[in-house]
């Protein structure tokens, strides 16, 4: 075997200490003539009344509002003013949803830990005793289990103190389902899943009579339950298609459903299904032939069909009975323009209220009195945002470079002429969703300060039929990144955008095509901002919550199969993190440290990987959000840092003022890039499996040749071991290379070892060693490392699959190491494919530090000093040091040879050098 045992793994390096700044981009030139630039806390301050619902039996109204700073929800009566309502919960994060019990004793609402999606069900008692300390009254968990999430399943209208909950408590992949008493707390177990299904369905008086479960190829089956127990299969589709339950019909037997099932069909529509044998009678489908089935409204009483409802380019209703026609015609006669919704009606429908929005006003509610013929505004969610200086929002339609035609919204900035504007591109997150038509925050936010907004609905973008979802199948940063570049060059072609000017945002899947924008068309974005977005796809897949694991499956069919060689080559090639060293612009990226969707590892890992190429990058980490920032102060804060960002790259208006808390929060978690490192051990070691191997320059290795003595401290004495190596570029099929080639003897006898690296990379190519009647041949891919080791007549094969790319062992290594970015205090990880009596891949945790002096036969160099320290705990863990002065060499080693091995201590020094 070769001289120097050393073993490590893949890099997720601690790079620059500074990175140079962009100078700041010329303000655009039709600044002046935009409206009065508004004030950034009225688009995402928190709105002064928001989520009102009525009470069954119309008495009261709920509403959210903060509450000592924080958004919680709020009781008055119908007739009270605002200013009247009392607080009901005391919340120290805002209430994401909250609903009534069907008989309004109870208030309930949904709350995690600090974004972990780990939502609980609370209950409180609008009656209950005002507690001093809180100012409201006692809540009470009803699902008080640590890390389990509850699943809102049934709201029973004949058991009006019982809900119907999905529990992980027993198995985090699998939700059991459970009778909840609300007035008590008890739970009463009502089926166990134990089939690994994703969703449970209960007719209208909370009795559990439906499932449905992903099957071994990702399609959709749909099962009958009776009597606690699972039954046959009914109904079933592709998983290139859509079906399933919607609630139970007002008969108690038949069953609203929706499928696009069937070669010749591509719009989900609208059925009712009869649950004996399955069949399905069509109700409806887009009656102008554009988009799915969208939602349905439903009488309060009766339970009959009342509207269809369908999103195209804006929202469209249509009336099934004659009642409901006409109380929607005399709303739209008695209301300004705008998209209508009932977000609330009393049990008796009575009383109902009616939210009406439209692209410049953010909303208004109303309640309408069905009885007396009269609609009078409740509220507007946002009274101080003055609605005449915002910008219209218009549909568009644009086509692809393969000819799809893509859905698209666009809002330009008031007051200017829509030429050669600077431009954000917004993404949406998903990516089975879509955006729609009405107020947008952020997008009128942007054209406030001078930018046009586009939003497109790429392919992959749910409601426009099978086809254009499934167009997006396998396409992560390649079609379905195209149909985004090809939004932006829509614009320049129509002289609407300046292609110098334009950025790209979003969050979630929007972050990750951030990230491929910047990657894999470098040259299009001047900037971006990467909100909760995904960098490495193979990563993403492997850390899906758990209780999405029954829908697991559906992943790999529409990204790519890590699983398999092809699906792995795929998703590592359109994984933003392997190329990094494309991105020309600078990025703000922004997370959540408790983020269960996108760990903050996918974070971490391009701000090390873009410090390590000393490109600008900037950091923000919420330590108390999930995916997305729900906490008033830490979206106000990520907003001002982005308005910022944007101004200094794209050129539009900029409010420097904020107010001391967000300054301060701002300041508090904004992370300096140098620290950024993996904490967790294990959460270490798992991310090393497959994270990028670290930037290394291959000119900062020294050429020529080096001798050097290693001394080993084994059982029955010492041994000494002296080698030189020859370093060399060189050519290899052709391909640029350096050569690595060790000739030692010591009384094991001659040694000989001929390491072929990559010239830029650094990584191994292949691998030739003899020792005596042994001889090692191995060959290194990205996928595997392939050889034999023979000795004698005796031949052992070698063969280990591999996760990711890893670095050579050995002076493979040594090579990578000289190669690095040092600093003091750099730290990363790195991967090395270990070839011997164990053929495995090992990890490794890197420290950098110094420069130290070191004294060796050679002379005296400044060195930096490597310590490597096993991730795994299996031993093996040396110090290097690498001359501080380019080109590097290694002039001194310390280690413990394996237990394998002996286990004994070795030292290795450099003796004298022929550059």
């Amino acid at each position: 075997m070769s001289l120097f045992k050393h073993a490590l793994t893949a890099l997720l390096l601690v790079g620059l200490s500074t990175l140079s700044m962009a100078e700041r981009a010329e303000p655009l030139s039709y600044l002046d003539e935009l409206p009065p630039q508004l004030d950034r806390d009225l688009f995402f301050g928190d709105p002064e009344v928001s989520g009102a619902q009525l009470s069954p039996d119309g008495r009261f109204i709920t509403f959210l509002r903060p509450y000592q700073g924080v958004r919680n929800i709020w009781i008055k009566s119908i007739d009270e003013a605002f200013d009247e309502a009392r607080p009901l919960t005391a919340d120290d994060k805002p209430v994401p949803g909250y609903f009534w019990s069907r008989d309004g004793q109870y208030v309930l609402y949904v709350q995690d830990k600090g974004g972990d999606e780990n939502f609980h069900v609370w209950a409180v008692n609008p009656d209950g005793e005002v507690e001093a300390e809180s100012g409201v009254p006692a809540a009470r968990n009803l699902t008080d289990f640590d890390g389990v999430r509850a699943m809102l399943i049934s709201r029973p209208k004949s058991r009006p103190d019982e809900l119907l909950v999905g529990l992980n408590d027993r198995d985090p992949a699998l939700h059991d389902v459970y009778r909840v008493t609300i007035s008590t707390g008890e739970r009463e177990l009502v089926i166990e899943n134990n089939q690994n299904i994703a969703g449970w369905f209960a007719d209208l008086d909370g009795n559990l009579r439906m499932a449905i479960r992903q099957d071994s190829e990702g399609g959709t089956e749909v099962l009958r339950v009776a009597d606690g127990a699972l039954g046959e299969v009914i109904y079933q589709c592709s998983w290139q298609e859509a079906c399933g339950p919607m609630r139970f019909h007002a008969d108690g037997e038949q069953i609203w459903f929706q499928s696009n099932k069937g070669d010749e069909v591509d719009l989900i529509g609208l059925y009712l299904m009869n649950p004996d044998t399955g069949e399905l009678t069509l109700v409806e489908r887009d009656p102008e032939g554009q988009v799915d089935f969208s939602g349905a409204v439903f009488h309060p009483v009766t339970e009959e069909l009342q509207a269809t409802v369908y999103v195209g380019d804006r929202t469209r209703i249509y009336p099934k009975d004659d009642a409901f026609a006409a109380d929607l015609a005399f709303l739209r006669e008695n209301l300004p323009e705008g998209e209508i919704g009932l977000p609330s009606q009393t049990s008796d429908g009575r009383l109902a209220l009616v939210s009406l929005s439209r692209d410049v006003d953010p909303g208004s509610v109303y309640v309408f009195d069905r009885e007396a013929r009269s609609v009078e505004l409740l509220y507007r969610s946002r009274p101080e945002l003055p609605t005449e200086h915002l910008a219209n929002m218009q549909p568009i339609r644009y086509q692809a470079r393969d000819g799809l035609e893509i859905p698209a919204y666009l809002t330009l900035p008031q007051g200017v002429e829509p030429r050669n504007l600077g431009v954000v591109a917004v993404i949406h997150g998903g990516p089975w969703a879509r955006d729609t038509w009405g107020y947008n925050s952020l997008a009128q936010f942007l054209a406030n300060r001078g930018y046009a907004v586009i939003q497109p609905n790429f392919r992959a973008s749910t409601g426009y039929g099978k086809a254009f979802l499934n167009a997006g199948n396998n396409e992560w940063g390649d079609a379905m990144q195209d149909d985004i570049t090809d939004g932006i060059q829509y614009l320049v072609d129509q002289g609407i955008a300046d292609p110098e000017r334009v950025c790209i945002m979003g969050g979630s899947y929007g972050g990750y095509a951030t990230l491929a924008g910047m990657t894999f068309t470098p040259e299009l974005y001047a900037c971006g901002v990467n909100i909760v977005g995904v960098s490495n796809l193979i990563s993403l897949l492997n850390s899906i919550p758990a209780y999405w694991g029954p829908a697991r499956k559906i992943f790999t069919l529409r990204m790519g199969d890590p699983d398999t060689e092809e699906g792995r080559a795929q998703l590592e090639r359109q994984s933003p993190i392997n190329h990094v060293d494309k991105i020309e612009r600078p990025l703000l990226i922004i997370h959540g440290a408790n983020d269960p969707r996108v760990k903050q590892a996918e974070a971490d890992q391009i701000v090390v990987a873009m410090r390590e190429r000393g490109l600008e990058v900037e950091y923000i980490v919420a330590p108390d959000e999930g995916h997305g920032f729900r906490g008033r102060e830490n979206r106000l804060a990520m907003f001002a840092r982005t308005e910022e960002f944007l101004s200094t790259h794209l050129g539009g208006r900029y409010q420097p003022e904020m107010a001391p808390d967000i300054a301060e929060r701002l300041a508090a978690i904004t992370v300096d890039i140098d620290t950024v490192v993996v904490e967790n051990v294990a959460d270490e070691l798992d991310a090393a499996r497959t994270l990028p191997l670290p930037a290394v320059d291959a000119d900062q290795i020294a050429t020529g040749s080096f001798s050097y003595l290693t001394t080993l401290a084994l059982p029955n004495g010492e041994m000494t071991m002296e080698s030189t190596r020859e370093i060399a570029r060189s050519t290899h099929e052709d391909r640029e290379v350096i050569e690595l080639r060790t000739s030692s003897s010591s009384a094991m006898g001659e040694l000989a070892d001929r390491f072929i690296i990559d010239g830029t990379s650094l990584r191994p190519i292949r691998r030739e060693t003899s020792q005596g009647a042994a001889t090692i041949t191995i060959d290194y891919s990205s996928r595997e490392v392939s050889g034999s080791i023979e000795m004698g007549s005796n031949q052992i094969p070698v063969n280990i699959e591999l996760e990711a790319p890893v670095f050579g062992s050995d002076t493979g290594l040594e090579a990578a190491l000289a190669g690095l970015p040092f600093r003091d205090g750099l730290r990363t990880v790195v991967r090395v494919a270990e070839v011997g009596m164990q053929q495995r891949v090992r990890y490794f945790q890197v420290q950098v530090s110094g420069p130290e002096s070191v004294e060796v036969p050679a002379g005296s160099f400044n060195a930096w000093k490597i310590e490597l320290n096993a991730l795994d705990g299996e031993g093996g863990d040396q110090t290097i040091w690498v001359s501080a002065e380019a080109p590097h060499r290694t002039v001194r080693i310390e280690g413990k040879l394996a237990p394998q091995m002996g286990g004994g201590d070795y030292s290795t020094v450099l003796t004298s050098a022929n550059e």
